[in-house]
């Protein structure tokens, strides 16, 4: 089922009153009639349903994912029966020859200056990026960036880990050779060569504290902000007892609205219509 709206020429003074209401919706009301839960599994979960709902809210169809490279969100068959326009964004080349065929694609950095040929400055009614914005070296720029190239009225979701969690706070502080070899014990998938390598994480702006975020989303030009954070993680699923001691502090954590160790977030924007 498509998601773009529907074309209505003669459309009633009620329907257009309830289409005005959908988009004129805050960020903030929709995630409170969403009601996200604390435990970082829903944001796994339901991440693709939630970039769904609100293009379906805000009337949104061309989405390009940053980052998406070898493993993007949906494949073409997938993205048209949404009813998305799909475009895969990658820094590297490597990782867009990866891209499932029949999905457009466009290399450039999103924290760069947009001078690439493949940038199309207000294109994109979304762009939506899952564990990527730890990665990038300049994510103030990155806003700035995602900011140019929406189109009015259109919305970005950021899905990325948060400092200072414990166990990212551990692989922000440990050499990468050490991280590494950390990560490749516990998830063989991400050793180089699997689906799923690891990359170096700087965790610039990884934060899940509205408070600290805030100001540097309204300098890049945003004013409809919401920041959903999220508690909890699977990287001590297989070690009984420090698991469930690990569950009962993020739990004691996400009760209180300890924003210093949330886990991950989901950072949520959106352009002014003008």
């Amino acid at each position: 089922m498509s998601l773009a709206p529907a074309a209505a020429p003669r459309a009633s003074v009620n329907a257009s009153s309830a289409a005005d209401e959908q988009t004129g919706r805050s960020l903030a009301r929709l995630f409170g009639e969403i009601r996200p839960d604390w435990h970082s599994a829903w944001a796994w979960d339901n991440y693709e349903s939630t970039i769904l709902t609100l293009a379906r809210t805000y009337g949104l169809r061309s989405v390009c994912e940053i980052g998406g490279g070898r493993d993007p969100l949906f494949t073409a068959g997938q993205a048209t029966e949404r009813g998305i326009d799909l475009i895969v964004n990658d820094i590297d080349a490597g990782e867009l020859a990866l891209t499932p065929a029949g999905l457009k694609t466009a290399r450039f950095d999103i924290a760069g200056d947009l001078s690439e040929p493949d940038v199309a400055p207000g294109g994109y009614d979304m762009m939506i990026s899952r564990m990527v914005f730890e990665h990038i070296d300049g994510v103030e720029q990155a806003w700035r960036n995602v900011h140019a190239l929406l189109a009015p009225g259109g919305v970005a979701l950021a899905f990325f880990p948060t400092l200072w969690a414990p166990v990212f706070a551990l692989n922000h502080v440990l050499p990468e050779k050490a991280s590494r070899a950390i990560v490749h014990a516990l998830f063989p998938a991400r050793r180089d060569g699997g689906s799923d390598p690891k990359f170096p994480a700087l965790y610039d702006w990884c934060r899940g504290n509205p408070r600290i975020l805030t100001p540097m989303l309204k300098r890049a030009g945003f004013r409809d902000i919401h920041i959903q954070p999220f508690w909890g993680h699977g990287y001590f699923d297989r070690m009984p007892g420090l698991k469930q001691l690990d569950h009962g502090f993020n739990a004691l954590a996400a009760k209180t609205g300890w924003s210093l160790v949330t886990t991950y977030a989901y950072v949520v924007v959106r352009k002014e219509r003008g």
